[in-house]
């Protein structure tokens, strides 16, 4: 009976270290990210989860690359990329250079500037968010980065956003999109969204690299 007991013993204590070294584990499996046009994270992820370990990735896609060095985590908590209790004081809380990480020192690869992949994008396009765990939205701002900004040299501030939209209120979903309108936009741009979630105070925020054609 003592053997028994040392090995549940050990098996507590193991599963206790590795919930220690995997940061937001449990968090990962509630939450979401825009997947069109990709987050920093999702579209890394999506794009090199498999194959983090390739060194191809250096120079086919410096900036992933660059990521993955800095912190795996980024890109495997995709979903997770939140801040509580903002209040809608995004601007007042979150330092100009800091936006695409939402703030969060653990994601700061993805406010690094430089050769992020981009997705085609019409001046008319669809924003979709995959929740997994059906938070619902009290609403979504959408920036676009301004004309003349450049995301391959330049940190991204307040001030080089333009807003375009505000939403009204989704309910639970893990499956949400919405139509924005721009015009006078092209060549590689951010997109920029917050998602002010429903279920508590939780605000995240993403940078999608575009290229308006």
């Amino acid at each position: 009976m003592r053997h028994h007991r040392s090995v549940r013993l050990l098996v507590v204590a193991l599963l206790a270290t590795i919930a220690a070294v995997v940061p937001g584990a449990g968090a990962a499996q509630a939450h979401g990210t825009v997947v069109s046009p990709a987050s920093r994270a999702y579209q890394c992820w999506q794009a090199w989860g498999n194959q983090h370990t390739n060194p191809a990735m250096q120079q086919q896609d410096p900036m992933c690359w660059q990521a993955f060095q800095a912190n795996p985590d980024t890109m495997w908590n995709w979903m997770s990329a939140l801040r509580d209790g903002l209040g809608g004081q995004f601007q007042a809380r979150t330092p100009d250079g800091q936006l695409c990480s939402n703030g969060l020192a653990r994601n700061n690869s993805l406010n690094q500037p430089g050769a992020w992949r981009t997705s085609n994008l019409a001046r008319n396009f669809t924003v979709q968010l995959y929740d997994q765990a059906s938070h619902g939205a009290d609403y979504f701002k959408v920036y676009v980065s301004k004309q003349g900004f450049n995301p391959a040299t330049q940190s991204l501030g307040w001030g080089n956003l333009d807003f375009i939209t505000q939403t009204g209120r989704y309910a639970p979903a893990q499956n949400i999109s919405f139509p924005v309108t721009t015009s006078g936009y092209t060549g590689h741009h951010v997109v920029f969204v917050i998602w002010q979630a429903s279920h508590l105070d939780q605000a995240y925020m993403w940078c999608s690299d575009v290229n308006f054609t």
